[in-house]
């Protein structure tokens, strides 16, 4: 069983071995969550050739060696050559970087989960690594019911909890009062737009007034 964790990743160097569509994906992710984002990879995918263009990203256009992975924090092999894989692997191994192999769990020290994105919620599902296809399956249900509503609910949520914590409200307090709100059917009246509805709900589970 993996130990899951979210992985502050800005300002953080990741290499990137590989550049097809995979690689891509990988990359995406990295630098949405602030990596600084070098890719080594002989033939490119058209879009990071692009990224790399804007500044987005270093390229190497050539065959992965080793020492690439030199003062990174995280590595990912995503080629379609398993010898090169192995060899990223090691490398990373060796330096004692963080690294993921492209459906090859067992040369990874990390794995990625599939997830949702709702603002600063996220929803992830693992099977560690056993069966990707079922993570992706049960992604595209997560994306069909948790909409974009959510993205606003998790903004008020976070917003009402500073304010309790900077009032010095006790933990137990807090949580008990941001539960009650949720179940007292946040989401609905912001989805409805209710916001009198709104702002009622919040004096009564908060003790809180909102403009």
């Amino acid at each position: 069983m993996s130990y899951f964790v979210n992985l502050n990743v800005k300002g953080r160097k990741a290499v990137v071995v590989g550049g097809g569509n995979v690689a891509l994906r990988k990359v995406g992710g990295l630098l949405a969550a602030g990596a600084r984002v070098s890719v080594v990879a002989e033939s490119p995918h058209p879009e990071i050739r692009l990224l790399a263009a804007a500044g987005r990203l270093r390229l190497e256009a050539r065959p992965y060696a080793d020492g690439d992975l030199e003062g990174a924090f995280l590595a990912v092999a995503a080629t379609d050559d398993e010898e090169v894989n192995a060899r990223v692997s090691a490398e990373a191994v060796r330096r004692g970087i963080l690294v993921n192999v492209a459906d090859r769990p067992a040369l990874c020290t990390f794995t990625l989960p599939a997830v949702v994105r709702r603002g600063d919620l996220t929803l992830a599902v693992a099977t560690d690594g056993r069966c990707p296809a079922l993570s992706r399956a049960l992604r595209e249900e997560l994306e069909n019911t948790y909409g974009e509503e959510y993205a606003g609910l998790t903004d008020l949520m976070g917003s009402l909890r500073g304010r309790l914590m900077a009032e010095g409200r006790p933990y137990g307090e807090i949580q008990k009062a941001l539960e009650a709100l949720y179940r007292g059917g946040a989401l609905r009246l912001l989805a409805e737009g209710d916001r009198e509805g709104l702002r009622d709900l919040i004096r009564r589970t908060c003790s809180l007034e909102e403009d």
